[in-house]
């Protein structure tokens, strides 16, 4: 007799709740309905993705295999931005390869991974100009780590934003920026 396959069932969430969507951000359970999907009716979610005016429809049995999970607690913040301070930084040269490694880690959708990919890219556009791609991963991120640090705590994306901004600023330690020259100003 064949031992039957028991299947996990998915994370539950109700309207209200704030989740991580991975790549998209954080975003707050607007509904949960029935639709008919491929003739069959599915119980999916409806998030909408804050900061953007971007609705998601996700069938509740696929929210974990796309990545969908709550926002860290409070506890985990000071565990994020001890990240954020350690002094470790991808040492991989060749951009592409280090593009690629970080768009995985983002896809994730675990918050410690996108905040080594932030923490990373930060610091290395301090030693070198980051490529166009890169400044973009940056900072898509720098705003994922933002949003979920401000929901977790309570404060307002931009209080977030400068609590980051200081951890990653106090990172850099001997690491001196590059300084770019000054456009002259040209009289015609």
């Amino acid at each position: 007799m064949a031992a039957k396959k028991k299947t996990k069932s998915p994370t539950t969430f109700k309207v209200g709740d704030f989740v991580v969507y991975p790549i998209h951000g954080v975003g707050k359970v607007s509904e949960v309905t029935k639709k008919n999907i491929l003739g069959k009716k599915k119980d999916c979610y409806t998030i909408e993705i804050h900061g953007t005016k971007m609705k998601v429809m996700i069938p509740v049995e696929n929210s974990d295999i796309v990545g969908i999970r709550s926002i860290i607690d409070k506890k985990e913040v000071k565990k994020v931005l001890n990240l954020l301070k350690k002094d470790e930084i991808d040492t991989e040269e060749d951009w592409k390869l280090r593009y690629q490694n970080n768009l995985n880690k983002i896809k994730s959708g675990s918050i410690y991974e996108v905040s080594d990919v932030c923490r990373n890219l930060f610091k290395r556009a301090y030693g070198k100009e980051l490529s166009i791609m890169e400044r973009k991963l940056y900072e898509n991120a720098y705003n994922l780590v933002k949003m979920e640090i401000a929901l977790s705590k309570g404060v307002p994306d931009e209080e977030a934003g400068n609590i980051v901004s200081d951890v990653l600023a106090s990172s850099l330690g001997d690491i001196v920026p590059i300084i770019k020259p000054e456009e002259e100003e040209v009289e015609i």
